[in-house]
């Protein structure tokens, strides 16, 4: 298991006392050369990433890392999101995803409606279905334990195993990100999936504590969110990992939380993409009044994600959570998009509606990229590392896959 600890930063200096700009250029040729940023260029580097002197030559490394690695290429996944249940046991300060059980908005999907919405999917040209719920609401609500118990399941994962069994025989390939599972219930839902997935946030027990953003979120424990994805690397799924910027973390230890993205990948290879995801406060949150990050810094964040992670990691950002400064975020070393949806909102983030994909497209290609549709998995797992998948998913890849491992086009692309 990775040792869980933040580390200081080595030699800290003066945040206000701008680095040589000879220094910062030799840090980042060496990365460059070397393919990783070091933990002590890192640490160097960090503190001053507000300062335009270090951060610009920053991004410019990391799109150069990108190019070395990606090419021109930029990628999207086409999906529907189905949050499956939005009761949750846990209660982060900053969400307005989970509902209590008496709330109006409160819902778990039924299997016919799952249905109804891949069918939804399937006529946009959609393939991935993105399933996205609470944490064992059945251990905080005896209500909803209760709903289970009538269509006689033991728990939330094990509908969720019947729930992602409807949308891949419905014709899409579920992606699952149901917050802490166990190795038996990834293994249960493997079947079914084309890959999972699990936030990590941030590593720093500190915003566990009393006051910080996870206090009310058991869940959120940084050990157990480290040993799911130690587990997802046993049994070889492909596993999406994210950092969550802005949620009163230090630098520090947003770093740290990138070098145990890193550790776990070079350990087990089964991290298909972290996401960057800048937090935005929420009315009626109790962070509700916390400021975002300014755009350059989150910019910063995906660049240093790059140059940690190497020229070979794919980088995402998610375009509705900065619609103004996508070409910012290109210039960062960003190569995907993630989930994109002509059919349904982000559910966690449902202020931030989605750009079109011929506007996306447009963004893109104007900033000197290439765009192209994927599955929920990338080509070099699909092409390169067959046995990463069971073989219903296996099989399923020839109905959505071209000779490259990307989807085949769809009309939204097409009309673009």
């Amino acid at each position: 298991m990775c040792e869980l600890r933040v580390r200081p930063p080595r030699q800290a200096r003066d945040p206000h006392v701008s680095l040589p700009a000879a220094e910062v250029q030799a840090r980042l040729k060496d990365a460059l050369e070397s393919g990783r940023l070091s933990g002590d260029a890192a640490r160097v580097l960090t503190p001053h990433l507000l300062d335009p002197v270090v951060r610009e030559p920053v991004l410019e490394a990391a799109l150069e890392s990108k190019r070395r690695g990606k090419g021109d290429l930029v990628t999207f996944s086409r999906n529907v999101f189905i949050p499956l249940t939005n009761l949750c046991r846990d209660r982060c300060a900053y969400c307005t995803f989970a509902k209590l059980p008496e709330s109006a908005e409160a819902r778990t999907y039924s299997l016919d409606e799952v249905r109804d919405v891949v069918r939804g999917g399937l006529a946009t040209g959609c393939i991935e279905a993105l399933f996205c719920l609470g944490d064992k609401p059945e251990v905080a609500y005896r209500s909803h334990q209760e709903w289970l118990d009538e269509r006689g399941y033991d728990s939330t994962p094990a509908y969720l195993v019947d729930a992602c069994r409807a949308a891949f025989e419905g014709g899409m390939l579920p992606h699952t990100n149901a917050g802490i599972l166990s190795a038996e219930q990834m293994a249960e839902l493997r079947p079914w999936n084309a890959s999972m997935g699990l936030m990590l946030e941030n590593v720093s027990p500190r915003l566990r504590e009393r006051g910080m953003p996870h206090f009310h979120a058991p869940d959120k424990d940084p050990a157990l969110r480290i040993r799911m994805h130690e587990e997802a690397g046993e049994l070889a799924i492909p596993f999406t990992t994210g950092i969550l910027l802005g949620i009163g973390e230090t630098p520090e230890e947003r770093l740290e939380t990138l070098f145990v993205i890193r550790d776990l990948q070079s350990r087990f290879g089964h991290i298909q993409e972290t996401i960057v995801q800048p937090f935005h406060p929420k009315p009626g949150t109790k962070m509700r009044a916390a400021n975002s990050l300014p755009d350059e810094e989150v910019a910063a964040w995906v660049a240093m994600a790059r140059l940690v992670l190497g020229p070979e990691a794919n980088v995402q950002a998610p375009p509705n959570l900065a619609p103004e400064v996508l070409e910012l975020l290109l210039r960062s070393g960003l190569n995907d998009w993630g989930g994109v949806s002509p059919v349904t909102v982000d559910f966690i983030n449902p202020e931030a509606p989605w750009p079109t994909l011929p506007a996306l497209h447009e963004r893109t290609t104007a900033a000197g990229h290439r765009l192209r549709e994927r599955l929920p998995v990338y080509p070099e797992d699909i092409l390169g590392r067959p046995e990463m998948f069971d073989p219903n998913v296996r099989a399923a890849f020839g109905r959505f896959a071209d000779a490259e491992g990307f989807a085949r086009p769809g009309p939204a692309m097409e009309a673009a």
